[in-house]
């Protein structure tokens, strides 16, 4: 069982959008998958609750509650974790213990991008997370790539200690889907095709290492 870890202390970044396109790619591959909404809000929940009648249907576990870990069937093979805004290293530590991967999303803006420092020194200070043990990368979202804005935040982005490990483009695509409870890994189209590939850089991240 692999857990997937998607976290950024500010609202509005994709984090739900990644954690449960995350889950619906592992779905769809044939993999038993659970996604921990660790949110209040509760986006993630629902996003499982709209995608129950599925073939690869996605189990919803409440990540709020510290016990979250004992409702994990035990044929589990991915975990995706959907967490709120606002959390640092300590309100993630029980998280950041036991994940495989953490996926950190940001947005090309000068707001985003100081606050996305704030939260990569916060988590930094996670002994697994400093020795490596912890894997982190960094997913720039909703980007229009032809524009400056864009180009520079991922320039800033590629100077980080961590890695820029994929580039998300910026779609209404997401917005619909997400809303019905699916994912863009769930259809075939052409141009669907060009905005899955924009995923097999942060896939191939997280496989690498099994």
């Amino acid at each position: 069982m692999k857990t997937w870890l998607v976290a950024c202390s500010k609202g509005g970044v994709g984090k739900t959008t990644i954690a449960t396109h995350l889950a619906a790619e592992a779905a769809v591959g044939g993999l038993r998958t659970a996604l921990v909404d660790a949110d209040p809000q509760g986006s993630a929940t629902r996003w499982c609750e709209r995608r129950a009648g599925m073939a690869s249907a996605v189990l919803p576990v409440d990540g709020t509650r510290k016990s979250w870990r004992k409702h994990l069937p035990d044929d589990t093979q991915r975990v995706v974790v959907d967490t709120p805004a606002g959390a640092m290293e300590r309100e993630l530590e029980p998280f950041l213990d036991v994940a495989d991967a953490l996926v950190v999303p940001v947005q090309p803006s000068a707001l985003d991008i100081e606050a996305a420092v704030r939260f990569l020194e916060s988590v930094g200070r996670h002994p697994r997370v400093r020795k490596g043990k912890l894997r982190l990368g960094l997913v720039g979202n909703r980007l229009k790539p032809h524009t400056n804005a864009s180009q520079q935040a991922m320039e800033v982005l590629r100077s980080w200690p961590f890695p820029l490990v994929a580039q998300l483009r910026d779609s209404q695509a997401y917005v619909v889907l997400t809303g019905l409870g699916k994912s863009l890994f769930d259809y075939h189209s052409a141009q669907v095709r060009e905005h899955q590939a924009d995923w097999e850089p942060l896939l191939h991240w997280l496989d690498k290492r099994g």
